[in-house]
């Protein structure tokens, strides 16, 4: 069989990990086309294979869960992964340039450098772009006011409960590893988000996430009494565990999975590639074999499977400097290769894109790659996801109970501003202590910047997936 030129010139640049041309020929080729971002098959990590492989038989699938099964409990990944963090030069000089600037001046950083990129470009910020953009298409988006942002009534309640993980993958944009002890959520904090979540009707998903948020004390609290009051008042409740698979396998999590089929959690999980060299390589050493047999346990319990009602996403997230593929694409060449290979079934995949914030901003700073992804965003923006942004119907709180527009807003420090109780004519930021509904966020307009280019290009990216 014979590609086109561009795709071979693609799979050259990201063999040589040229990703940003790697993303201007996919650009290049077609806008937003499913065949410009697809892999040819012959080119995929493993051999082809025939469209059989989907029916593979009980056999062949139990045989694949045992071939790629641990032997005997697994230890923590905490201690290994704390020493991969010691040695790694990356995480040594982020390291350094915290205790020096602190996050906060780590974060003015990165935006001061999205802003200068944007400034080459001559590019306006995030805004008054959308709103330039409407106008040239003669497009009229109600949520867009005054050049502001509007959300609608919240249909998600996202908590980042904590920062502690025992993982620390290069692309989080929170940051998260096991050095992240201090930043967790206390019993207050979450018996207040419960009493929100129940006193606005709107809200149909729980939407849990961290770091490693199974591994914060107030996790089976917040599941438990969420699923509980649910039932009691027959409100149909989507509750959502974001997880990293490796803590299926942690000391003290073995009752994790029934924990959670008990209750009936969704389980979203993190599996940026279908291969073992790229999962270790962005997400630390030895992860991938624990994501294969965290998997295998989920299927076991039932989840993934088309005859059972629990639910199980993966997610991929590129691992570079370039656009996802078509999320329809990929998830059918996820569901054959998982299948076929280790006998594993899933739901659906999300496909989310990077985000130029934190720890992969300061990798594209290092790399001199800024200004070519920012690029990247802004010649791929799509106005078809203005309408599905996350912050549009999602409230993000933050493990001290601060309110934020959504998750990245809230690694950015960007939280909801709004009027003080002590006086109306003075403004703060606010935190859930601060309103009686969720519903009462609706006034006041989202806040955007310059990251925000990144959930509008392409199909668009958010939390539950591609929007467009």
């Amino acid at each position: 069989m014979q590609y086109p030129m561009s795709h071979i010139i693609y799979f050259i640049m990201m063999a040589m990990k040229h990703y940003a041309i790697a993303a201007a020929i996919l650009a290049y080729q077609s806008s937003f086309a499913v065949d410009a971002f697809a892999i040819p098959s012959s080119l995929r990590l493993t051999a082809s294979h025939s469209s059989s492989c989907l029916h593979s038989t009980r056999d062949h699938i139990e045989a694949k869960r045992k071939e790629w099964s641990l032997d005997g409990p697994s230890s923590s990944l905490i201690p290994e992964v704390i020493e991969q963090m010691e040695t790694d030069t990356e995480f040594k000089e982020l390291a350094k340039k915290i205790s020096k600037i602190g996050v906060d001046g780590m974060t003015k950083e990165e935006r001061a450098e999205r802003r200068r990129a944007l400034e080459d470009l001559g590019v306006p910020n995030f805004m008054k772009f959308v709103v330039s953009k409407d106008e040239e298409e003669n497009v009229q988006d109600s949520h867009i006011q005054n050049d502001r942002l509007y959300r609608s009534h919240p249909t998600i309640l996202q908590l980042n409960i904590g920062l502690y993980c025992n993982q620390a993958c290069t692309h989080c944009h929170v940051e998260s590893s096991p050095l992240r002890k201090e930043e967790t959520m206390s019993a207050n904090v979450a018996a207040r988000c419960l009493e929100l979540l129940q006193n606005t009707p709107t809200i149909d998903t729980l939407d849990l996430t961290g770091g490693a948020p199974e591994l914060n004390e107030q996790f089976r609290f917040l599941v438990k009494m969420a699923r509980q009051w649910a039932i009691e008042n027959e409100r149909k409740l989507t509750i959502i565990d974001r997880c990293n698979l490796t803590v299926l396998l942690e000391p003290n999590q073995e009752d994790l999975v029934d924990f959670l089929k008990e209750n009936n959690v969704k389980v979203v999980a993190s599996l940026p590639c279908y291969g073992e060299d790229n999962v270790d390589a962005q997400r630390g050493r030895g992860v991938f074999q624990r994501s294969i047999a965290a998997l295998h346990k989920l299927n076991e319990a039932g989840y993934g499977s088309s005859s059972s009602d629990l639910e199980l996403d993966l997610v991929y997230n590129p691992s570079g400097a370039f656009l996802p593929p078509s999320q329809e694409s990929l998830e059918g060449d996820y569901k054959r290769e998982l299948l076929d290979n280790f006998g594993i079934e899933f739901n659906n995949l999300i496909t989310i894109t990077n985000m130029p914030i934190k720890r992969f901003a300061d990798h594209l700073a290092k790399q001199g790659q800024m200004k070519e992804y920012m690029e990247l965003l802004v010649n791929n923006y799509n106005p078809q996801t203005v309408g599905g942004l996350m912050c549009l119907n999602t409230i993000s709180v933050g493990w001290d109970g601060s309110l934020y527009d959504c998750d990245f807003n809230q690694q950015l420090g960007m939280g909801i501003v709004g009027k003080s109780e002590e006086s109306s004519a003075t403004k703060k930021k606010l935190s859930i202590f601060d309103i009686e509904c969720l519903t009462d966020l609706e006034k006041y307009s989202v806040l955007t910047d310059n990251h925000c280019f990144g959930c509008t290009a392409g199909s668009g990216s958010s939390c539950q997936g591609a929007t467009a």
